[in-house]
């Protein structure tokens, strides 16, 4: 054979080697492993939902090495952390995918996002048939989309604005999510020409608030405070968001926007409560509302409707009175009319007219996140939110005990003139409706009695319980009460006890016991200072469910 012949023979065995490779590889496809996800078509904000990704090797290959990997759509949330990402390897997904194997993968976590945003999953399988060198990936896809989020945001502005005035813009917002939702945030974008004054809750930059926790059926407002400048009859329009942040990544839930015109200043509006223009209310007491409006116009004005809106329900509306108003139980307002006030009637410029009301606050407020009153005052297009800050409610209730399973108490009962009889005193401190700073309770002891050392309950107070001897004064330094601090379900007590000599000219009387007690703090909403007394306490004034008769008037010691 000729040298040629065996070259030719050579390269056509190296081709068939070559063409039998490539057969081999293209005779898979990767279309033989069919990859699917199932999940929902709709969620809403928050809601926990499930992806299936299910796989099967409809070839006649047996695919090794596999990997699936599980991309979760964009802001994901599981553990309260952001998911992203889930990977199988080959292990657990056992090894291999043989022909006509069939297994599916469950995925759960919640998902946030904006009413009709597209949220993709995506799966893929990459793997490496049986006797070939390729790895080659099937991939997928599945769409679920966002419905309206239960999140309401609503704004509070009027439809017009009179220029360089300050007036109130409300951010209320609400939650009816199954989730807790933390780490939220409410931004608002001001129009040209807008200045910021102040706001509550405080911000540090001006337009932006923090919503640590947001729980279900949770509601919140952002009152803001500027003033608007621009040309007459321009409009302006205010955008306000809520977001989510979740390990440095934002997602927008809620966007809202409202405009306003501004307008030449007609009636210029300001109140007074109980004489005051800057009064701290009080549960329970009367509320004196005089309401002044001055023609600040270039003309006369007549036939003015003056209308107060009372909002919340702190208000006792049963006992609103006014000589000139009428009462709308509807929408809780007073309407004064020109017919009943003449002032109304005619206006001259820069003259100015004024409108009264009384009104009582309910006792008991309960529990409030932010105890305010609000009276919406409105003349023509003149409007002013008068805002009235609640204080909270200290109380402090001072009992005595002879009969207690605290210290267990000694001495004679009825008391007797130079022996000593042990009581124990109990204190018990209440706030109501905003955080105190820095409360404490203050009694001073009668020359009779005496502290014991060493009897304190609970124990966790003694370091907050001290006496002056010099001075004869206790007291209970209680620090910072929260809202609520001290009621049925977060009760705070101390107990101590007291000696009792009564003396020879007290004899036929009552022996001392302690002073009245004074309980104090300042009010972090109001800033104001709080104060309730309880009154002192002598060894007739016991609080022991079963008491014999005169057990407290001092006897004479026997002979």
């Amino acid at each position: 054979m000729s040298k040629f012949f065996k070259v030719l023979i050579v390269f056509a065995l190296v081709l068939a080697a070559v063409g039998y490779g490539f057969w081999r590889k293209n005779i898979y496809s990767k279309e033989e492993l069919k990859l699917e996800i199932f999940g929902p078509r709709e969620a809403a904000l928050g809601q926990e939902v499930e992806y299936v990704v299910k796989y099967k090797n409809n070839g006649d290959f047996r695919l090794e090495n596999p990997s699936l990997v599980f991309t979760a759509p964009d802001f994901s949330i599981k553990d309260d952390k952001i998911f992203t990402k889930e990977v199988l390897d080959a292990e657990k997904l056992g090894g291999a995918i043989y022909p006509g194997e069939e297994k599916s993968y469950t995925f759960k976590f919640r998902v946030a996002g904006k009413a009709g945003e597209a949220k993709i999953a995506k799966a893929s399988v990459s793997y490496q048939p049986k006797n070939l060198s390729a790895r080659y990936e099937s991939s997928t896809t599945f769409t679920t989309i966002m419905k309206e989020a239960p999140l309401d945001l609503e704004m509070d502005l009027s439809s017009t604005v009179e220029a360089d005035k300050s007036f109130h813009l409300k951010i209320n917002y609400f939650s009816n999510v199954d989730w807790l939702l933390t780490d939220l945030r409410v931004s608002v974008d001001y129009p040209a020409g807008y200045s910021f004054s102040q706001s509550s809750p405080k911000s540090f930059d001006k337009n932006e608030w923090v919503i640590p926790v947001l729980n279900k059926n949770q509601s919140g407002t952002i009152d803001i405070v500027g003033q608007l400048s621009g040309s007459l009859d321009e409009g302006k329009v205010f955008r306000a968001r809520i977001g989510m942040w979740k390990d440095g990544q934002y997602m927008q839930l809620r966007e809202i926007e409202k405009g306003a015109r501004i307008v030449k200043p007609t009636v210029a509006l300001r109140q007074t409560i109980n004489g005051d223009a800057n009064y701290t209310a009080k549960p329970g007491e009367w509320l004196h509302y005089e309401v002044y409006y001055k023609n600040v116009s270039d003309k006369e004005l007549y036939n003015l409707v003056l209308v107060d809106s009372l909002e919340g329900d702190l208000f006792d509306l049963g006992t609103i009175k006014s000589e000139t108003g009428s009462f709308r139980p509807g929408d809780n307002s007073l309407v004064f009319d020109w017919k009943q006030n003449s002032q109304l009637a005619y206006l001259p410029m820069a003259n100015e007219g004024k409108v009264e009301f009384w009104i009582k606050l309910k006792d008991d407020l309960s529990r409030l996140n932010r105890p305010e009153l609000a009276n919406k005052v409105m003349v023509g297009p003149a409007r002013e939110d008068f805002v009235t800050k609640i204080s909270s409610k200290l109380e402090l209730a001072q009992k005595a005990f002879y009969s207690d399973e605290i210290f267990g108490n000694t001495g004679p009962l009825p008391p007797q003139a130079g022996t000593a009889t042990t009581y124990t005193v109990t204190w018990q401190a209440k706030n109501y409706y905003s955080n105190v700073k820095e409360a404490a309770v203050r009694a001073t002891l009668p020359p009779e009695a005496q502290f014991v050392p060493g009897k304190i309950f609970p124990e966790i107070q003694t370091a907050g319980l001290t006496y002056n001897e010099a001075t004869r004064e206790i007291v209970w330094n209680i620090g910072d009460m929260a809202a609520g601090q001290g009621l049925v379900s977060n009760p705070l007590n101390v107990s101590f006890q007291i000696a009792v000599s009564p003396m020879s000219s007290q004899i036929g009387g009552t022996a001392g016991i302690i002073g009245q007690a004074v309980i104090k703090g300042g009010d972090e909403w109001t800033e104001a200072s709080l104060e309730s007394v309880s009154p002192a306490l002598d060894t007739a004034s016991l609080s022991d469910p079963i008491l014999i008769e005169n057990s407290g008037i001092v006897q004479p010691k026997p002979n």
